[in-house]
């Protein structure tokens, strides 16, 4: 009666074959890969908790709820894992420093309705919207800019313990080089392992918390408390969220089965619903996980069985008060090596957005779209109006969004796409 087929002898995948999500391997093997995946989304979804100062294990817990929401919405057919969204980080930690956490979940809970919203547009109309709207060189510029905007947090942290901070930053470095496969992918929890290391035998890490700590318990809830002020900083979130859940279903819909880009809508109205429930009770915002798609590419297996495994698991995760304790240990060092590293890489997520689409940089349009939006984006351009505030990353967006169909409108009422004001 479960609703996945055996696929061949359970055991083996033969020679370009997949195994697509409505087949699963042996239940052994099945668990197996629930773990990797549970290993793979781990690294980025108990650092955001870490970073923005939200409850590990009520993330960690609602990453695993919201999976299991994510499965049923999209009807088991479209195999992903939603962890932390990265993109939520700046604008939390804005929203903490005003009003608290109540803030911060507010503008979550606000973003995760959006999004649902959109994803019901979505079933109706499909995504050709979506792509005027944020064509390459704008989604790259916003992806960029949200990464970038966060270096300042990087720099802080890294200066509090200089060499762990380097160790932890080499330990990453070195790992993603020597690696190969699953480990590869771990560089980043690797080196937050070297990190603590160093950081344990210099003595900057007190386990007192640990120790007090039950195996057992319930996590810490937080509720929202209205701030309006707060939402300018969160919006530009939604844009992100949507080019991510997009993009993931199209890779997992190239290997798999094209026809599962039909379920683009369902997919954003889940990651809505799912961050709508993280942020009413305290956890951080949820995004589908590329690490998850690199797991499924390399293995070859797409099955959902194996998501309901990591979901189970990491429900189990978020009840245990005594991991919660354990990741609140990390000190700032370690923090500050691996997020100079994984900022640097949002941005260049971004960057690579515009290099997979070919995105011709000798057009004015796409320039001053880019250049703008960086600017304004990792500078921190700030502007306050009437109680609401809009700060780097939300003018960088609308600067990215209106700066780029302003000046292609113009160029089309002239019949042109004018000369190149960058000299070769």
């Amino acid at each position: 009666m479960l609703p996945w087929k055996l696929h061949g002898d359970g055991r083996s995948i033969g020679s370009g074959e997949v195994v697509h999500p409505r087949e699963r391997l042996s239940w052994p093997a099945t668990v197996g890969l629930g773990l990797q995946h549970v290993v793979a989304m781990f690294g980025a979804t108990f650092l955001v908790p870490l970073l923005t100062g939200f409850p590990p294990t009520t993330t960690v817990l609602f990453s695993g709820i919201g999976t299991i929401v994510f499965l049923l919405v999209t009807g088991n057919r479209l195999p992903s894992y939603l962890g932390s969204s990265f993109a939520f980080i700046a604008p939390i930690t804005a929203a903490s420093a005003g009003g608290g956490i109540g803030a911060a979940l507010f503008g979550v809970v606000v973003v995760g309705i959006v999004l649902a919203l959109v994803g019901l547009v979505v079933v109706r109309t499909g995504t050709g919207w979506i792509d005027a709207l944020m064509p390459p060189v704008v989604a790259g510029a916003i992806v960029a800019l949200i990464g970038l905007n966060l270096a300042p947090t990087a720099r802080d942290n890294f200066v509090a313990a200089p060499l762990v901070a380097l160790v932890t930053l080499t330990a990453v470095i070195l790992c993603t080089v020597l690696l190969r496969g699953l480990l590869g992918r771990m560089s980043i929890v690797l080196g937050v392992v070297v990190g603590y290391l160093a950081a344990v035998l210099s003595g900057q890490v007190d386990f007192s918390g640990v120790r007090q700590a039950a195996w057992f318990g319930l996590p810490d809830f937080a509720t929202p408390t209205m701030a309006w002020w707060a939402l300018p900083a969160f919006l530009p979130v939604v844009l992100v969220l949507v080019a991510e859940n997009v993009g993931h279903v199209r890779s997992v819909a190239h290997l798999t089965d094209p026809g599962l880009n039909r379920l683009t809508g369902r997919a954003l109205l889940a990651d809505g619903l799912a961050t709508t429930l993280a942020g009413s009770v305290g956890g951080s915002g949820t995004t589908t996980y590329g690490e998850n798609i690199g797991v499924m590419a390399a293995t070859r297996v797409y099955s959902t069985a194996a998501y309901w495994v990591a979901a189970l698991f990491a429900v189990l995760l978020g009840f245990s008060p005594k991991f919660g304790a354990l990741v609140n240990t990390i000190p700032p060092g370690v923090l500050g090596g691996v997020t100079t590293a994984l900022y640097g890489l949002i941005g260049i997520i971004g960057v690579k957005i515009w290099v997979d689409n070919r995105v011709d940089f000798s057009r004015p349009a796409n320039q001053f779209t880019a250049a703008t939006a960086l600017v304004v984006g990792v500078a921190n351009f700030t502007f306050d109006l009437d109680g609401l505030s809009f700060n780097g990353i939300a003018l960088g967006t609308l600067a990215a969004i209106v700066i780029y169909h302003l000046m292609t409108t113009l160029e089309r009422l002239r019949g042109g796409g004018g000369a190149s004001p960058v000299h070769e």
